[in-house]
């Protein structure tokens, strides 16, 4: 998944001159890589104007003007989570059915819980028997408490349950995972937006941060389905699960473009230890970073020195070294 990463770079190492062919080949290269064309279009433009007034001599130049414009795309004004100054703070996780609301949840708390944040998970994906069971076992795999109803029972008087339990107990955070709501039927985008007005109702004001989980291999439709969800209820940022795969990572250019709407996270993998903060300097350096600056001149994101069993591990282990906690 890294190569993805390392072609751009690769595009400017195999060309020493900057001229048409390889602004060509860079905005194939951002496209292949889950970028919208609008916006590797309007990059790529804004990059040519500047070789040209700034007489760039190479493509060292490019290169480092490239890595700039990533890293103040992505930047974001609020970076990590909003807590509350008074009472619990509120997270609502939402999104399509499959995209990993319910571990990414229990990883939430998990990641919480060790910073020292006591943390109550409320099932309010109460449309699935099998959703209320998975994310209890996940809550005692991340040592929190679980407000849960029957199955069938009203989403929103979950989370209202939670909320109130929070504040009886005194916790520090409510994470509610929301069922897997198909953004294409109006009744359930419906629910959801009454989830979001019983949480205020219940808080005396928005949740603190409404996250979307998105599944990274489905590279482009995460455009789609942030709008909708956006229509439905504010959204604070992203959660992109799934990145251990074969997603390609550059949807988060086109999210942050697009819908102004920061990534938060990145999920890693099934362990609960697997959700990585995102840093976009980082993911800026990755980006343009080549194989042999990688350290890894035989198999990106596997370091040379590494011994013979490690190349048994998914590539995963080149995003872990971008990525910090």
């Amino acid at each position: 998944m890294l190569k993805w990463f390392n072609k751009v770079a690769q595009v400017l190492l195999a060309r020493p001159e900057i001229d048409a062919e390889l602004w060509e080949e860079l905005e194939e290269a951002l496209i292949g890589g889950d970028v919208s064309a609008a916006l590797a279009t309007r990059m790529l433009t804004d990059l040519e104007r500047r070789c040209l007034t700034e007489l760039w001599p190479d493509r060292t130049a490019l290169l480092g003007a490239f890595r700039e414009e990533v890293a103040k795309l992505l930047a974001d004004d609020r970076p990590g989570l909003a807590f509350a100054s008074d009472g619990p703070s509120v997270y609502l996780l939402v999104g399509v059915n499959g995209t990993g609301k319910t571990t990414s949840a229990a990883k939430l708390a998990w990641d919480l819980k060790k910073q020292g944040k006591s943390v109550l998970l409320a099932a309010a994906d109460t449309f699935r028997a099998a959703a209320i069971d998975q994310l209890d076992v996940w809550a005692q795999r991340a040592g929190v408490d679980i407000v849960k109803h029957q199955p069938d029972s009203d989403p929103g008087a979950v989370v209202f349950d939670a909320i109130v339990a929070a504040r009886a107990r005194g916790t520090d955070v409510v994470i509610a995972d929301t069922a897997g709501r198909l953004h294409n039927k109006a009744n359930l985008m419906q629910e959801l937006a009454k989830i979001g007005r019983v949480t205020s109702k219940a808080l005396g004001r928005p949740a603190d941060e409404t996250l979307l989980v998105l599944d990274a291999t489905t590279g482009q439709n995460a455009i789609s389905q942030a709008k909708l969800f956006g229509e439905a209820t504010p959204l604070t940022g992203v959660i992109l699960t799934k990145m251990d795969g074969t997603a390609k990572g550059g949807v988060v250019l086109t999210l942050a473009e697009e819908m102004k709407l920061p990534v938060k996270f990145i999920g890693m993998g099934e362990k609960i230890s697997d959700l990585m903060p995102f840093d976009p300097a980082d993911f800026a350096d990755a980006l343009f970073r080549s194989d042999e600056e990688a350290g890894a001149p035989s198999r990106a994101g596997v370091s040379p020195a590494a011994p013979a069993e490690s190349e048994a591990e998914p590539e995963a282990t080149g995003w872990r070294r971008f990525f910090r906690r």
